[in-house]
Parts: C-alpha cells; structure tokens; sequence
C-alpha cells in the first residue's frame, strides 16, 4: 500500500500526518507527530447494525505506551494494566467532538484505537488523538461528516500560544482545548485562572485559524488516498408508528410535563407506555416494545422542543434564566473534617472534605515524568441517585470525567503548600440527580472546604447551561435539568469565582456553534454563576479560622539549602531525634518545605521549635537551654540543639574556681548557657556563669 503524508507548521512545532504504512486493515488509520510526540489512530467500523439500540454504539479507547518514553511499567507484571485517569480523561476528549458529527440513527459499531508510540515530555498527545481519530475517519469507507481541528490554547503575559508545552502551561493562565469543524465549534475544554469571559472569547477565536489549517491537511489526505464512503443503514421510526403514539400521547404527555417531581413524571411515563405497548404491539401491527419506547422518546422529544422554541416556556415552568431552588448546608457531620450538602431542584451533592499529611499525596507516574498531587476531588454516583438498581463498581469513565471537571474548577484557588501543607481529598457523593450534578459537586465541594478550614482565595459556583436550536433560531437554558439536557443540544458547563472563570466544558449533539452564540452563552451564565455564589456565602463566606479537632496538626516552614543538612545531620542522626522526642512526623519536600504533623499539638510545636533552634544562626548574648554531651579536662562541649554544640571552658564552668570540668558537670545535664562568642569558624563559646 502507498504512504502518503502531509505536514503544516503549527505553532513551533510542525504536525504531520501519515497513512498507508501502519495499521493497514482498520478501516482507516493515521500517525500523527508533533515535535517528537507520535500517535497511532485507527477507526473500524462493523458492518452489522445493532439491532434495538437507540443510540450511536462508539466506543473511544487511548493507551499510553510507556515505551514511548523509554520506560519499563512499574510494578510485578511488567506491562500495562488498566487505564489510568489520564487515559481515561483522553479517550472521553476524543470521544465527544466526534461522536455528534456521524449520520443520525447510525447503529454500526464503531471502535476508535489512539496509542502513544513516541513521547518528547513536552507536548500533549491528547490534541494529537483528536485530530488522528478524525483524520482516520475522514479517509476512511465509515460514514463521517465533517472532520474536525483541535488545538490547545495557552496565555502568557497576555499573549495567547497555541499547544504549550507542559513547561509552558505552568506560566499560562489559561488551558484550553478547542475543537472546531467548518460549522463552528463543536467542543471546549478547559481550565483557567478567573479569567473574563471575554478572554475565553479571544481564545477561541485565536484557535480557529490553526484549526482551519487542521482540516485542510486532514482534506488534503482524503484527497489523496480516501476511500468510497459506505452506504449503512438508518436506524428509523415508521412514520405510521410515530402517527399512532402522537394520537394516542400527545394530550398526556403535555399532563405529565407538569409535573415537577422526577419520580412522578417517570412513573406517569412508564404507565403510558405499558398502555401503548398493551395497543400497539403484538402480531397485528408488528411493533414490538423497543420500537415504540424509541417511538414514544422520539415524539416527546419533539414536544419539549416545540414547546421550548414556540411557547418559550420550559417544561418544569421557568424561564429560559431562572435556577431552581438552592439550598446549602454545612458541618453536617460529627467527626469529618469538612461536609457539606448542596440541594440544587432534584440535584443533591454531599461533599466530605479529609486532611492529611504529605505520606498521603498521590503520586503520578505518567510519560512526561513523576508528579505528585496534594489536592484531589473524587466524585460518585450511586444508582440510588436516580432510583435505580444496579451494581456497585469501581469509578467509570463519566464518574472520573465529572471529578476531573470539578477538580479543575477548584484547583485555582486552593493555597499553595506554604500556606497550607496539608494533603486534601474532597469526595462527591450524588445523592439525588436531575441535572448537572457535576456543577452541584463544585459547590457543594466549595462549602465542605471552607467548612474544613482549607484557606481558598475565593468560594467556586459551577452552572450549566443548555441549548435548543432549529436553524437561526436558538434557545439559550440556564440551570438545565435532566429532561433538557436529554432532549437539548447542548451541556455546557462554567464554573468560576467572583473574579472570574476557573473551568468550561461544552459538548454538543450538534455539529457546531458559532463565537457569537458562545459569547452570548457565556454572557447569561455569567449573572447564576454570582447568584449561585451568594447562596454559598449566606451559609459559609469565608473558610473557618481552624482546623477540625480531628484532623492532623501540620505546620510548615521554608528552610535555606544549607540548613537542611543540618535538620537531617550525619546518618539522619538530628531528624530521628526529634521524630522520636516528640513523637511528630518530619518531611522535607524537594524545594525546601519541612512539613511538621501529628495528631498531637504539642508535638508539632515542640518539633517545629527544635528545627528552628537547628536553623538559626547562634547569636552573642542569647541565653539556651543545652545539655552536656562531652567532659573535657580543659572544658565541656554543650549541645544547644540536634546538631549544633559550644565549648564552655572550665572558667566558665561556675563564678567560683573549678579545677576540672567532671567535678560540677554530667553528661546529659540540662544547663542555662549563654553564647559570648563565636569565631571565624563558627565555633561558639558558651557560659553558664554569665548566663545566672
């Protein structure tokens, strides 16, 4: 087979995108490289359709290679196990911007396959597996409509980048990831720094050029080697079925609209469909249950969005800006470090905040090197959440999406380890859902840390907005519920402080939107996101003065590079002393941060007090506390702290005459001394007499 290639610089790098040599039976794939960064993408596609599935069976899996770093996998076996966070995150980035832009009603299988086959440490092979997965499909027989470009956006001294390295985005104040097709934008990604909505504006419209750059390369490859795109077929509703339900439901579906109460409205529509089931199934008419359920969804979707788009009134009775009713609570438990309960409609996120010591930060092992994580957000939820059974097992993919978001949300305004040294786990627990459960998380994650005491510059709202479009027509949601983001074409998410915003995430089931709508998207989350804020204020405003009674003491101080030597003295002789006098556990992390906990007050002052003593310099005319540690004719050394001794000669021994120092000392005496002097070496000369 010929291999075909086609390269455009963008950025500093240059991106290239091969095909023909690798992976030569998958229905299409490609390698994509940026700087020295590789993936391999492939997409295949069944042949069959899935017989009564109402929905688009895609499935998106990313693999990190670690030999694509020059890496062996940790641990007993060898090789790589199950996906980690990252890859997991990777695969749903992938995932949402393509699976809007396939045939409505396609029911083939589809399965898209990005590894990482080379990494430099420096560029992100995220980006890379949108734009291979893309590509693969554009060239490829599988039915695709639009292909797509994507890029990250990054701002450094007000100067916007696009794919920064990761050195980089450790200066950027923003993390964005845009992806674009000729319609518009189909997907936003991203963290940020309380910036304005206008910044993420100018982002998006710095990106779309380069992605415009994307898709012709991507259309310069199909040009030169695309296949015949196959003819599949349609999943569809007979037009006789949908006649029969819209006679039979309209009238009661419009009934059960009203009601406010999720379980009602799902039991009422369990009811009307037995009763279409009871009339229109069996071998009369031919229909079975999974055609008229289709059916039934398909009309009711038409409903809610006439009544949306025509009536301007929404199904539960609000306008298009009203939130449901909010209510917040905080120290809802006895012996947690933090809790918290946010209600928000039906949706209700219990957050739980625990503090802990440095032995309990996370640790990344990922290609571009080793990390280390002190803030962590966990988010779940269980099937009683929606009054459902079903098993409970590890985290899936929407559980680990939704906590990432929330995470980033939070991570702007947590304090840095100097200020607060603790290690800090939030977990999510849905109680209740009926809409953006994930933006009650990081409100609900914001009361429980400043209920726990963890010092945030400012409390984080999250709101999600939706979106119901026909043509030039469009309807812009605040505060979505379930039913709207089901049936709507749009979750986008915003979370941020008074300032400004710290996270978006926009999905749609459409295949683009324009900057304008973005903007004016953008411009009516604004004003929730503030009364969502004051909400939490009037419960909670600023994080409490202490810590919880239960929750480990710690204290930190930055200490000089030479001084850590001593902290630590020969063999660690000087920090295993004061661990075991006062019973506090020490760490010292990479730039210079000793870290003091214990459960026990009064261990991490004592400690603390200790290391101090170590660090500072002895000074003429102090007076200390020292214990004898050797005898001498002449004299006796005197520890001051671990470490750090003076000589007090035998004159100085007492204010009468002393002949040998053995006759009024012993070893480990406590003693008043006082320094009077200290040489060019740093020897210090010490004095009980002039220190009575």
């Amino acid at each position: 087979m010929k291999q075909y290639s086609v390269e455009e610089v963008i950025g500093k790098e240059r991106l290239i995108i091969e095909t023909g040599k690798m992976a030569k039976q998958a229905d299409g794939a490609v390698t994509v490289r940026y700087g020295d960064t590789m993936v391999l993408v492939t997409a295949v596609m069944s042949k069959e359709i899935r017989e009564g599935e109402n929905f688009l069976p895609l499935t998106v899996e990313y693999q990190e290679r670690t030999y694509a770093a020059g890496k062996i996998p940790g641990g007993f076996f060898k090789r790589e196990g199950r996906p980690s966070e990252k890859e997991i995150l990777t695969a749903r980035l992938v995932d949402r911007p393509i699976r809007p832009l396939f045939p409505d009603n396609m029911r083939n299988a589809l399965q898209i396959v990005a590894m990482v086959i080379s990494s430099d440490g420096k560029n992100d092979p995220d980006i890379l597996a949108i734009i291979g997965a893309s590509c693969a499909l554009h060239i490829s027989e599988i039915p695709f409509n639009f292909p797509v470009g994507a890029v990250r956006v990054g701002r450094i001294n007000g100067e916007f980048i696009v794919n920064p390295a990761y050195s980089e985005l450790d200066a950027s104040d923003i993390d964005l990831v845009v992806v674009g097709n000729k319609d518009g934008i189909v997907m936003l990604e991203g963290s940020s720094k309380e910036v304005s909505e206008e910044v993420i504006k100018e982002a998006i419209a710095f990106a779309m050029p380069y992605i415009a750059k994307i898709i012709l390369l991507e259309n310069k490859l199909r040009e030169a080697c695309g296949k015949n795109k196959t003819e599949v077929v349609l999943a569809k509703i007979e037009p006789k079925l949908l006649d029969s339900i819209k006679q039979y439901s309209i009238a009661r579906l419009s009934d059960i609209n009203q009601l406010t109460q999720r379980e009602q409205r799902l039991d009422a529509m369990e009811v009307l469909v037995k009763e279409l089931i009871k009339n229109l199934s069996g071998p009369e008419s031919g229909y079975d249950e999974a055609e008229i359920r289709n059916g039934l969804d398909a009309v009711e979707k038409e409903e809610v969005r006439k009544r949306i788009l025509q009536s301007k009134k929404r199904i539960d009775g609000r306008s298009f800006t009203d939130i449901r009713e909010i209510t917040c609570e905080v120290g809802i438990f006895p012996r947690t470090h933090g809790s918290s309960l946010f209600t928000r409609g039906q949706t209700q996120s219990l957050a739980v905040t625990t503090l802990g010591t440095s032995a309990d930060e996370q640790t990344i092992d990922a290609l571009e090197g080793k990390s280390y994580k002190k803030f962590m957000l966990h988010y779940n939820f269980p099937p009683f959440s929606v009054g459902e059974i079903k098993p409970i097992r590890g985290p899936g993919r929407r559980e680990i999406g939704h906590g990432a978001l929330a995470e980033r949300a939070l991570v702007t305004v947590m304090p840095g380890p100097e200020e607060f040294p603790y290690t800090v786990r939030v977990v999510s627990d849905i109680l209740e859902s009926n809409g953006s459960s994930s933006m009650a998380t990081v409100c609900s994650a914001s009361l429980s840390l400043m209920d726990a005491g963890v010092p945030i510059k400012k409390a984080v709202g999250g709101i999600a907005m939706g979106l119901i479009k026909e043509g030039s027509e469009a309807s812009v949601l605040t505060d979505i519920a379930g039913l709207e983001d089901h049936f709507g074409d749009m979750d986008f998410k915003v979370t941020g402080t008074d300032t400004g915003i710290t996270a978006i995430q926009m999905d749609l089931k459409i295949s683009g939107i324009d900057i304008d709508l973005i903007t004016r998207i953008l411009s009516q989350a604004k004003p929730a996101r503030f009364f969502i804020l004051d909400k939490i204020r009037e419960v909670i405003a600023m994080p409490r003065e202490k810590v919880s009674n239960y929750a480990p003491k710690i204290t930190a101080i930055k200490v000089e590079q030479e001084k850590i030597s001593q902290i630590i003295g020969p063999g660690g002789k000087n920090i295993r002393r004061i661990i075991e006098e006062t019973g506090a556990d020490i760490d010292i992390s990479d730039d210079n941060i000793v870290s003091i906990s214990s459960v026990d007050e009064a261990a991490v002052q004592s400690a603390l007090n200790m290391i101090r003593l170590i660090t500072q310099d002895a000074k003429v005319g102090e007076v200390y506390t020292g214990k004898f540690t050797r005898i001498l004719n002449f004299g006796a050394f005197c520890e001051l702290v671990p470490g750090k001794e003076g000589l007090i000669h035998v004159s100085e021994l007492d204010s009468k005459y002393v002949k040998s120092a053995d006759e009024v000392v012993k070893i480990g005496q406590e003693v008043k001394v006082k320094v009077i002097g200290i040489d060019e070496q740093n020897r210090i000369n010490l004095s009980i007499k002039q220190a009575k």
